[in-house]
């Protein structure tokens, strides 16, 4: 069995093919899209985040809208780069967006992707500190956020405050309980990974991976996850993590679907070049239901996660986006076991 979501990179631009020319459009058209998911039984919306692109940016007014807007999907983020973020705003925002949610935010974050900008999150005001680089500075926000989700308190209060305390040091308010388990870390890498367990995290993994072995991304991903699980279980944590993997599928079921993605049947990995270093990127799973269900069988790394977020296109609007993922719901889950 699998959690099943959707994981949006929240595009718009003013092409008269796209369904989202604006901003509001991708922002509302986001929540649309996660009412309906719950709809079709789907476990979970989550969104991307970027800066300094016409993309989803800003996270938390959007999560607390669809929180508000359903009651039982998981909302999450996949993910938001900590190298932007002032950690104890950040607890306050994600505090507020689960308490609305009843406990529902899952958490995505990491040192973030290649940037629009050179440098981007010293526009937001934060710089490395000397000798260190900027994915100290994500570490290093990730540890403070951690810390001050645990809801204990730290601040000295003043003696004279407009309104009373309670006793001893204060916290970080609205406090979530429960919200320091549900943070997850996109890791790019096996060693990430490993970190990744080290800190008590969830483990996020795309279809990207910034190392390349010369094994199929699938299986190259597989490993990442084991050695994730290995790292955990030294760790000594006392609950069982969970695993997110993404992935672009699209059943081929109509005409529609295969003028838009008929084409990317058959596809194979990628292996390029990101950031100076090689990368292995996973094929997009395009096809009739019963190549897509035999296909999908032998993702070693499908298999060993408990949560598939399917990227969908959200400018192509969310009629369509609804009908692929039922697709997915109804055609393929059932068949390999997933539902």
């Amino acid at each position: 069995m699998k959690n099943i979501g959707f994981l949006s990179f929240g595009h718009w631009s003013p092409s008269p093919h796209s369904k989202t020319r604006s901003a509001s459009d991708a922002l509302l058209q986001s929540i649309e899209l996660a009412v309906a998911a719950e709809e079709l039984g789907a476990d979970g919306a989550y969104f991307r985040v970027h800066h300094f692109a016409r993309q989803l940016a800003s996270p938390f007014p959007l999560l607390a809208a669809v929180g508000a807007r359903t009651s039982r999907i998981e909302i999450g983020t996949g993910v938001i780069d900590m190298r932007y973020e002032n950690p104890l705003y950040m607890a306050e925002d994600a505090g507020a967006a689960d308490l609305i949610a009843g406990g529902r935010l899952q958490l995505g974050i990491s040192r973030g992707s290649p940037e629009q900008v050179i440098d981007g999150f010293r526009y937001f005001g934060h710089v490395p500190a000397e000798g260190t680089d900027h994915a100290d500075l994500a570490r290093e926000h990730t540890r403070v956020l951690l810390e001050v989700l645990r809801g204990e308190g730290f601040a000295e209060p003043n003696p004279r405050p407009m309104f009373p305390n309670p006793p001893g040091l204060l916290r970080i308010e609205p406090h979530s309980p429960g919200l320091r388990e549900r943070i997850w870390w996109g890791a790019g890498t096996r060693r990430t990974a490993e970190w990744t367990a080290e800190q008590g995290m969830n483990l996020m993994s795309s279809t990207l991976l910034t190392e390349d072995t010369g094994v199929p991304f699938h299986q190259l991903q597989a490993e990442q996850i084991q050695r994730f699980r290995d790292a955990w279980k030294a760790a000594g944590h006392p609950r069982e993590p969970r695993v997110s993997v993404s992935r672009s599928i699209f059943p081929v079921v109509n005409d529609l679907d295969r003028a838009y993605f008929g084409h990317e049947a058959g596809g194979q990995d990628q292996v390029g070049q990101l950031e100076g270093g090689r990368a292995r990127f996973g094929k997009t799973y395009a096809g009739e239901p019963e190549q897509l269900v035999k296909e999908l069988a032998e993702d070693e790394a499908v298999a060993a996660a408990d949560t598939l977020l399917l990227t969908v296109p959200n400018q192509l609007g969310v009629d369509y986006n609804a009908h692929v993922l039922d697709a997915v719901l109804s055609d393929l889950a059932p068949a390999l076991g997933w539902r």
